[in-house]
């Protein structure tokens, strides 16, 4: 990722290093604390899922890694680059080159073709066409769906909607894929198919982090981080 800010560190190897993360919302005259002081290394090639109940913290903490959130406090670094004290114009661009989003929803744009869906995140990044589609192929073919190119979202099942969200994601080279309860509108067979697909994505040298309230789907990662009321109460690995 190319740097875009003079904050650098060199020492550490962590492709994640969170230290001391605080998120604080002001809700009328309240507070709500919803990450207290989090503290968390994840290294290159490691395969991580964050557990926690509605409430616990964990969509927040996910916001802040996928730099669509500001910690109140704490650092935040990614790649060596301090994006805690980044712009809103930095954030933009680190995401868009760092960071592969998978939803829950897909989000896929209904009236493009599978094929122009992952090329969307290429558009800005001033490659020619031509490479574009040749890059948004590869990605589709990654992930299994090389006869679909073509087809439009509501042409696809559910598994194949996500296979082509999850190619969004890859298409980029991303140094880290973050899926926010990818499984969550897909049946337990189709579910099971996107899991195996991550399992082989960790395989092949990708960094995942997937966020759950699902023991089952966790259990595909090497890394069980969970949270309660805002603090990292367990952190195993398998």
């Amino acid at each position: 990722m190319q740097s875009v800010l003079p904050d650098k560190q060199t020492e550490n190897s962590a492709v994640i290093r969170l230290l001391g993360l605080q998120r604080r919302y002001v809700m009328g005259t309240e507070f709500i604390d919803a990450l207290r002081c989090v503290d968390l290394e994840v290294a290159e090639n490691e395969y991580l899922a964050i557990m926690g109940q509605s409430g616990s913290g964990k969509s927040t903490l996910m916001n802040i890694i996928g730099c669509l959130d500001r910690p109140t406090a704490g650092e935040y670094w990614l790649d060596g680059q301090r994006v805690s004290k980044m712009t809103d114009r930095q954030l933009a661009r680190v995401r868009n080159q760092a960071i592969g989003f998978v939803f829950q929803t897909f989000n896929l744009l209904p009236r493009m073709t599978a094929l122009a869906n992952v090329e969307v995140p290429l558009i800005y990044s001033g490659l020619k066409r031509k490479a574009r589609w040749e890059r948004a192929k590869s990605a589709l073919e990654t992930v299994g769906l090389g006869d679909r190119m073509l087809h439009r979202p509501s042409e696809m099942s559910g598994g194949q909607r996500q296979r082509v969200a999850i190619a969004r994601a890859l298409v980029t080279n991303p140094s880290i894929l973050l899926a926010d309860e990818p499984t969550g509108n897909l049946d337990s067979g189709t579910g099971a198919e996107i899991m195996k697909l991550f399992d082989s994505l960790h395989e092949q040298g990708n960094t995942l982090i997937v966020v759950t309230h699902e023991q089952h789907i966790a259990e595909h990662a090497r890394r069980i981080v969970r949270l309660s009321d805002g603090d990292v109460v367990g952190d195993t690995h398998s």
